[in-house]
Order: structure tokens, then sequence, then C-alpha cells
């Protein structure tokens, strides 16, 4: 089945404080978005990445990322949106060859394994769509705008959701356009799977798997990037 990645570049690193996207900082001296790319460039099923990204940032994509380092499944650009699910969406509508399997990941997550992202392609044979998380392991409680807690949850239901998120590619296009001609507001990928009434199978994802957001977050990861050199 022919398999296509979009891959998530254009955040704006807000929250990092930095002044540039946080996808460029450097991890190991690489670009954070470089480690991300490099792991579905090695992943065999993926036949092609269409890489989202801010406009403001087409040069440096294009000069310091694609021509250094030359990802050869990097097949398009695409111009990334106002939020999150604008510039899936954008992703998904570039999308022209003919197509079976989509991978959904956040360029901010470069921890995730060539394997890992074989083992959601092989699912797609028995579910329409495939997901990763983990199980909460502190107390969550729903608290008031004025600061008290309502409620306490269950915890053994709640989960963590990671990316890459696999979807049929039918099924997420259609999703994504009933969901956004209803004004969806999609915390994730698979918001939009739920929207129209598919089932979402949940897979364990794994610790390593972050998403570098925050200067803490960047310390994480250079502290995970040296245990797995290390285990090596």
């Amino acid at each position: 089945m022919r398999t296509l990645a979009i891959i998530l570049a254009g955040g704006a690193g807000k929250r990092m404080g930095a002044s540039t996207n946080k996808q460029f900082l450097l991890l190991d001296n690489k670009p954070i978005i470089v480690h991300t790319l490099q792991i579905f460039e090695e992943c065999r099923p993926v036949d092609g990445v269409y890489l989202v990204v801010n406009q403001k940032d087409l040069p440096v994509i294009q000069e310091e990322i694609l021509e250094t380092y030359r990802f050869n499944k990097v097949m398009k650009l695409v111009i990334g949106g106002r939020l999150r699910q604008d510039s899936v969406r954008n992703g998904l509508e570039a999308i022209e060859s003919p197509c079976d399997i989509v991978i959904i990941h956040d360029g901010a997550r470069p921890f995730v394994s060539p394997a890992f992202i074989e083992k959601g392609i092989f699912l797609m044979e028995m579910f329409d769509a495939i997901i990763p998380a983990l199980p909460v392991k502190d107390t969550i409680k729903v608290i008031s705008k004025e600061g008290f807690v309502q409620k306490t949850l269950e915890r053994d239901s709640l989960w963590h959701v990671q990316t890459p998120q696999t979807f049929k590619h039918d099924l997420i296009v259609r999703a994504y356009r009933e969901g956004m001609a209803k004004k969806l507001c999609g915390y994730d990928d698979a918001t939009f799977l739920e929207f129209i009434g598919k089932k979402v199978k949940v897979i364990e994802g794994s610790p390593y798997n972050i998403k570098i957001t925050t200067p803490e977050d960047l310390i994480i990861a250079k502290g995970i990037l040296s245990q797995l050199k290390g285990a090596l």
C-alpha cells in the first residue's frame, strides 16, 4: 500500500521563547526537524513526505535543510495555516498522487523510531486509524476558572496521545473535510475520525517520544538523545 507522511514543521516557537521556529533549534548539532525527517527517510514503507512549513521559513527549509541534508523522500513543501488543523488540511489537500495510507506527525517529535512507524503501517490492514498513547500516571482534576477543583477524573481511562497517527487516506480526507465544514476543533487528528463515527485503535507509545515545545523539553531531549546514543 502506498504510504505518505505529512510532517508538521510550522510552529512559531512561542512557548520555547525562541526568536526562531523551534524546528530549527539544534539537537546534537543538527536542527530538530532534521532528526525527524531522517527517521522517515530510513523507514522503508514510507514512500514520500509532505513537509508543512511557515511561508516565512521557506528559504531556510530549502537552503539549510533540504539542500544541505538532501532528503530524497521530501516530495513537496506545503504552506501551513493559522491552526494546526489548518496545516494538516493543507497537507492532505496537497496530496495529488495515489495514496492508501497517510501518517501525520509532529516535526518536533524527533525520537519516534522507523520500526514504530512501520508497526502503525502494518496494523492498517486491520484498522482504519492507529494512534500511539501512554497511560496517565498523575491524578487529573478539572479546575474551574476561579481555581477550584470541580471533579477528579478516573485515571485508568486517561491516556496521553502522541504522534505519528496513521490513517486510511480516503477516511482522513473525508473526516477533515466534514469536520472543518462543521468548524470542529480537533485536538488531534484522530478527533476528526471520531467525529465521523470511525473507531480509532490505540497502541502503546513511547516515553521517549516527547514533543519539544518548551526550553525544559529541549533539556530533556538532549538527555534522551544521550541515553539513546549510549545504548547503541
